[in-house]
């Protein structure tokens, strides 16, 4: 196996996706929402998320909870903002403490959106957000996620929307206590390592593990093929990767 190769995207549609995906991807003709990259369990799983309206308000169970109830992994997440426009923001956890009924009440009237708390993002923050954490991502948003390789949501409040929601269980599993602070780079926890990588010039990256770049920017060569924006490329374990060009990179890989 190469020292390096691309991982395929997976092009997903979203009722709010966006048709606006350059430059990281030609501009489809339906709404995408999401951008898959998965190299199964060697890699975290990577997505690219593109809104043009609210998404819902969700929470996502911790492993232990998962395993039970669902058969799969919890999840924890971080997003990377990539494009914001103004006034676009994102809620992480509550702006303070309240109580189940109080959560039950708000979501069931729709007036959860003001105990959560709500953040003004602008290209390059970096946000954290564990299992248990309640949060919602805003519209005319660009953003990179990095998460555990699970897809458990419970919807708390869906704006309207004709879709489900997991309101008993979201209240089993969520955190009622004051939003945790937002993330620098690196972000390390159990489930992932992430840290930027500026590249100028040249550049050897050595991969102990297996891990993936994901380019946010520029463009330049891996190993003498050419990278662009909206790529991820898994590094092989125990191998040393030359890179040349300009740009601006994510570097991620499971402790």
């Amino acid at each position: 196996m190469p020292a390096a190769v691309r991982i395929a995207p997976s092009f997903r549609e979203k009722l709010w996706g966006s048709t606006g995906l350059s430059p990281w991807f030609p501009d489809p003709e339906t709404k995408i929402g999401e951008v898959w990259f998965d190299a199964g369990g060697r890699l975290p799983l990577i997505k690219f998320l593109f809104t043009t309206d609210r998404l819902s308000v969700q929470v996502h169970p911790n492993d232990d909870y998962a395993r039970q109830h669902e058969n799969s992994s919890g999840k924890t997440e971080m997003w990377h903002i990539l494009r914001a426009a103004p006034g676009a923001g994102v809620a992480i956890g509550f702006r303070e403490s309240v109580s189940s009924q109080q959560f039950r009440h708000a979501a069931e009237t729709g007036t959860i959106d003001a105990l959560l708390n709500w953040i003004a993002v602008r290209p390059g923050d970096t946000l954290f957000i564990p299992s248990g954490t309640v949060h919602a991502i805003g519209a005319g948003l660009a953003l990179c996620e990095i998460q555990q390789r699970s897809d458990i949501t419970y919807r708390i409040f869906d704006y309207g929307r004709p879709r489900e929601l997991h309101l008993d269980k979201a209240l089993e599993v969520s955190h009622l206590g004051a939003s945790p602070p937002r993330a620098t780079l690196p972000v390390r926890c159990p489930f992932f390592h992430t840290e930027q990588l500026l590249l100028n010039g040249e550049a050897r990256v050595i991969s102990p593990r297996t891990q993936a770049l994901i380019v946010l920017s520029g463009e330049g060569l891996i190993e003498d093929e050419p990278f662009l924006p909206g790529e991820v490329w898994e590094l092989t374990a125990d191998s040393s990767v030359a890179l040349r060009g300009q740009g601006r990179l994510l570097r991620t890989f499971i402790p």
